[in-house]
């Protein structure tokens, strides 16, 4: 049997008391963080909430139906996924400062509702991008109906990416379009399925609006897209997006260079005329190789970005 070791009392009290000074020591100090933290600016995360859907909406002249129900929660959807779709929407506002003016004007010019604006944005976000389908710049066309429209594609110039002449076509369609449907709202829908597919959907379905009309699911998404994208880009602030006009992208003045010859070399071309190929380009993205054959002598205009005030040049031989 092992003996027991006998501690003095007066060294087991000042165990004990060293014991309670240092959780005493331990406690106080985290009562002094959590007190600091308590004081310390937080970041609040941003709340989420339920979209305006205004009372009456008006497209292109004509009246959204938002007593439907069905219409009603198709464009709320749409409008809860463009006002938390943040990076996209706000770079929509950013880019329609620039984009917008020669849009507006053109469609005007035409005799186009302006809210047909919103369908571009819907398309390609202000951007001259290509679909996995091949659609092409601001206005998305096919190749074919491209050439139909009046734009020129082939190895050294795509029109498609020419943002006023790209305009110019898509008006041509929706006049064609309005002919036929005599309702915006469903050459809006055409836009994205075709003239035809949706001429075969009203006939077989025996309705003449778009929004009593079963489509396949992006067209039956689409117009309400624009919609929504109409009431966000129109109204940002009410759906949470405060941009200041400083935030937004101007338009940049550009000169125009007038050619009705051969061009050999891009590069050199943009060097000689206070540039470079990258502005060139950017200004200029229809024109799609380093050089512009021209044996018929047609007349091209090339923009170029000014530098203090540089008046209209033309180059003619």
């Amino acid at each position: 049997m092992t003996d027991k070791i006998k501690i003095p009392l007066f060294i087991t009290l000042g165990v004990a008391a060293g014991v309670l000074l240092t959780f005493g020591l331990m406690s106080l100090k985290a009562d002094n963080d959590s007190t600091k933290q308590e004081h310390k600016e937080i970041p609040q995360s941003p709340t989420s909430s339920q979209p305006y859907v205004p009372d009456e909406i008006i497209f292109c002249g004509e009246r959204v139906p938002l007593e439907n129900f069905d219409v009603y929660e198709a464009l709320d959807y749409e409008l809860v996924v463009n006002m938390y779709r943040h990076s996209a929407t706000i770079t929509y506002l950013k880019k329609a400062k620039r984009y917008f003016p020669e849009i507006e004007k053109v469609l005007k010019e035409n005799n186009i509702p302006d809210d047909l604006k919103y369908l571009c944005v819907a398309e390609s976000g202000l951007s001259n991008v290509v679909s996995p389908a091949g659609a092409t710049g601001f206005w998305q066309f096919m190749k074919s109906a491209a050439n139909e429209y009046g734009l020129r594609i082939d190895t050294n110039i795509d029109e498609r990416y020419n943002h006023h002449k790209s305009v110019v076509a898509a008006c041509k369609y929706f006049k064609d379009a309005y002919k036929k449907f005599k309702s915006w709202t469903l050459v809006a829908a055409s836009y994205n399925m075709g003239m035809g597919g949706l001429s075969k959907s009203i006939d077989n379905q025996k309705v003449d609006n778009y929004w009593d009309l079963l489509l396949n699911q992006e067209t039956a998404r689409y117009v309400y897209r624009i919609i929504a994208l109409k009431l966000v880009m129109e109204n940002p602030s009410t759906y949470g997006f405060d941009l200041d006009e400083k935030d937004l992208y101007d338009e940049i003045e550009t000169y125009t260079v007038t050619i009705d010859t051969t061009i050999s070399d891009l590069t050199q071309f943009a060097l000689d005329n206070g540039s470079n190929l990258k502005m060139l380009k950017h200004f200029n993205p229809w024109l799609r190789s380093n050089t512009l054959p021209n044996q018929s002598r047609k007349e091209y205009e090339i923009e170029l970005p000014k530098k203090g005030v540089r008046p209209c040049k033309t180059i003619k031989q």
